[in-house]
């Protein structure tokens, strides 16, 4: 059974990144920068990824790894 995951693909960069700003530093290790501009206010994790030649949802599972471990060392 698979978890349930906090960020999806169809998620807005800024609402990610402002729930969950441990993300910042998988956007920028991909070198996504689209988190510090303008259209990261309407654009969603798969535009902005899918773009940039990468797989969205391996990217989205990284997001989630690192939420999860955010979590557990809090």
């Amino acid at each position: 059974m698979r978890k349930h995951r906090k960020i999806t693909k169809d998620m807005v960069i800024l609402e990610v990144l402002q729930k969950y700003p441990e993300t910042f530093d998988i956007f920028m290790d991909h070198e996504i920068g689209c988190a510090m501009c303008h259209a990261a206010e309407f654009e969603t994790i798969e535009q902005g990824i899918s773009s940039h030649g990468i797989d969205v949802d391996k990217f989205v599972e990284l997001l989630n790894e690192k939420v999860e471990l955010e979590e557990k060392n809090k």
